[in-house]
């Protein structure tokens, strides 16, 4: 076969994606979901794109910077990236114009259905008298108090913009004096007040009006004492570079460091500015001046309003079908209330499978060694945890309790930093131990430790996830949590707390019996695990591969995963995400197909199947198959010995293979068919939540 150029064998992760967030705009389009649903799928779009701009473009241009003049640089960054960053930041441009204007097409078309039901969404211009005293009041009463107006045309020095917020941009004028225009700048207090108020029409039926438009309809409250009686109110919004840069000063720990590269963060270099595509002329010209920026920055015309990730928590309005219902987490079977977690666990492993399954016995499991007097330690690793953590109050409570209590709690978790700081400080003042991740290498597995004294000697019970340790978002996101006293299992797991306590740098000779473990034993594993399948494949023996993860990019994963299917292994890959690979090429992966789904739970699971000759080998994981979870983390892949366990899931995973409902195709050109077959429809969610509730095994 004609070997294909680099680009020719992967997708940019970008363009990738884009195609991904292209999906969850999917969702807000889908007639058949619950319609308010769709509107917080809107949310999570704008959500997920602030996320994109912050990291992924900031990162494209930075490497564009260091190299702009020199074209002989660049060639050389161009072959070392596989990519050309401009080029692919031109395209990132048109691809976010091209949604923006669909993202705005489905917006208003939710407005007329939700007018359907008597729910209007509103703005200044559709109030009569009495509505606009109701707005007015409520100005008064919580809005105005929290207003900053900042008079901005002659300011000697222009403020700086926050990331993220959301600000109004207003032309004042004077009636027949047009000398006297002038610019005013008013952030939007959303962190401060709700970005909805709600209020009942008085012919019945609901008005819902953004906090931008109660202050457009109430600029003569703030500008009438200057004589301004003409206002024309825009949304702007900046998106900056947020990357935490980290001093090396050895004088200080890594706690204060961490904490001066967060506040830091707030000088990002801008990387995009949204404005509204009706904006005065003058007025955007002046603020481009004002914020030094240049026409190969990120400027995008959008509609008038800005922050829509505030629409994820759109109020809850209107009959029950507009609205999704989550089914509620089901209780395990073999799981009984006010009967000892460690007595069950003792007798046979335990999985939990989440948002279908309650997280509770995560909690109880925590707080019944805080207060168990056999227990002598826990352990846990900590990346991201609930704002009322219940996890934090059940490792403190075991210290209060006497017990010897270690979290390794990872400082560089974007855009978590500053809780992660907080925790560990509280945590700290409380007399646990606290370890944090080194500068170079962060700790992304979701382990669980507990050391009991038991006729003498320590018996160890282990938690191994593929999520983190969050009560909230184990009600929406798609996770797998083993609990188990497996001595080898847990062996492992109590070496990599002690590889992490004691600061120890991953070796490439550092073994583990069970566990597979990052950054170099996970990936040369795999790697012997399809060299497996590509030899039994050879043989004409069946060779098979099964995969479940949030994104793949990893070059050298992908290699092999190509190496595989040339040999004639079949591979089934769900990658919500990312996915670099291009599955379905001729003489490349022909044998390889891939989809996505992205439904009401968010897919956020890690499983690895090889079939290895019958006896298959089964990983549950904390890692995607990228280059910086193989290769630059602290991961973890638990096997599954239990074959009741492996059936559960690989049931999961064929529910998941077979939708045909919300499972999108991977294909060569990152288009997101949907996978359609003319079988009955099948959701896997739905179907996964139906056999929770139903088996009996």
């Amino acid at each position: 076969m004609k070997q294909m150029s680099r680009n020719g064998r992967y997708v940019n992760r970008e363009i990738s994606w884009l195609a991904f967030n292209e999906r969850v705009l999917q969702e807000a389009e889908d007639s058949n979901m619950p319609l308010l649903m769709r509107i917080k799928f809107l949310g999570i779009f704008s959500n997920n794109l602030d996320e994109f701009f912050r990291v992924r473009v900031a990162s494209l241009k930075r490497i564009i910077s260091l190299n702009t003049n020199a074209d002989v640089k660049n060639k050389v960054v161009r072959s070392k990236l596989g990519f050309n960053p401009k080029r692919i930041e031109k395209e990132v441009h048109a691809m976010v114009i091209q949604q923006q204007k669909r993202f705005e097409k489905i917006y208003e078309n939710i407005k007329k259905e939700l007018k359907s039901y008597d729910i209007d969404i509103i703005d200044e211009h559709n109030l009569n008298d009495i509505q606009g005293e109701k707005v007015i009041e409520y100005f008064h009463d919580k809005v105005r108090p929290v207003l900053v107006p900042l008079m901005i045309k002659n300011l000697p020095q222009f403020p700086k913009l926050r990331d993220g917020s959301i600000y109004l941009a207003v032309v004042l004028e004077k009636e027949n004096k047009a000398e006297d225009k002038n610019f005013a700048l008013i952030e939007i207090p959303t962190n401060k007040v709700a970005r909805f108020f709600v209020f009942d029409r008085e012919e019945g039926g609901k008005n819902v009006m953004l906090l931008d438009d109660v202050i457009r309809y109430s600029m003569h409250e703030i500008f009438a004492m200057f004589g301004y009686n003409h206002y024309n109110a825009y949304t702007i919004k900046i998106t900056k570079d947020a990357e935490t840069d980290i001093d090396n000063d050895v004088s200080k720990s890594f706690l204060e460091l961490m904490s001066i590269a967060v506040k830091k963060r707030t000088e990002g270099r801008p990387v995009r500015f949204i404005h509204d595509q009706e904006i005065d002329p003058d007025l955007l010209n002046f603020l481009i001046e004002k914020l030094k920026f240049t026409k190969d920055d990120n400027l995008i015309p959008a509609g008038r309003y800005h922050n829509f990730k505030d629409f994820m928590g759109f109020p809850t309005l209107g009959p029950s079908h507009l609205n999704n219902r989550p089914n509620p987490p089901l209780d395990h079977k073999d799981i009984s209330p006010n009967r000892s977690l460690f007595k069950i666990i003792r007798k046979r492993d335990i999985m939990l499978h989440f948002p279908y399954q309650s997280f509770h016995p995560i909690i109880d499991f925590l707080r019944e060694a805080a207060i168990d007097p056999k227990v002598k330690y826990v352990k846990a690793t900590l990346y991201r945890v609930a704002k009322r953590s219940n996890i934090i109050n059940a490792l403190i409570n075991a210290r209060k309790n006497g017990k010897d209590v270690t979290v390794v709690i990872e400082l560089q978790a974007r855009f978590d930093e500053e809780a992660n700081i907080r925790w560990a400080k509280e945590l700290q003042d409380e007399g646990v131990k606290v370890v944090h991740g080194q500068q170079d290498i962060k700790i992304h597995s979701k382990l669980l430790l507990v050391g009991r004294e038991e006729k003498g000697k320590i018996v160890h019970y282990a938690n191994i996830s593929t999520g983190n340790f969050n009560e909230d978002t184990s009600r929406i996101y798609a996770d797998d949590s083993l609990l188990t006293t497996h001595k080898g299992i847990t062996k492992d797991v109590f070496k990599v707390f002690k590889m992490i306590e004691s600061k120890q740098q991953p070796s490439p000779n550092t073994t583990f019996k069970h566990l597979l473990v990052s950054p170099y034993h996970l990936v040369n594993t795999l790697f012997d695990f399809i060299d497996i399948e590509i030899a039994n494949a050879k043989k004409g023996k069946e060779a098979y591969i099964i995969a479940k993860m949030n994104s793949l990019n990893d070059e050298g994963m992908i290699e092999k995963l190509y190496e595989a299917s040339q040999a004639g292994v079949v591979i089934q890959l769900i990658v919500r995400g990312i996915c670099s690979l291009r599955p379905g090429v001729e003489g490349l992966s022909e044998n390889i197909e891939a989809i996505s789904i992205v439904d009401k739970y968010l897919e956020h699971s890690r499983v690895y199947i090889f079939c290895n000759s019958g006896k298959e080998r089964c990983y549950i994981s904390s890692a995607d198959w990228m280059e910086r979870n193989l290769r630059r983390r602290i991961e973890v892949a638990c096997p599954l010995y239990d074959e009741k366990m492996v059936k559960r899931l690989k049931k999961i995973l064929a529910f998941q293979w077979k939708d045909n409902v919300k499972a999108r195709i991977h294909d060569q050109e990152a288009g997101n068919p949907f996978k359609k077959n003319d079988q009955e429809p099948l959701r896997a969610q739905n179907a996964t939540y139906d056999y929770f509730k139903n088996y009996l095994d």
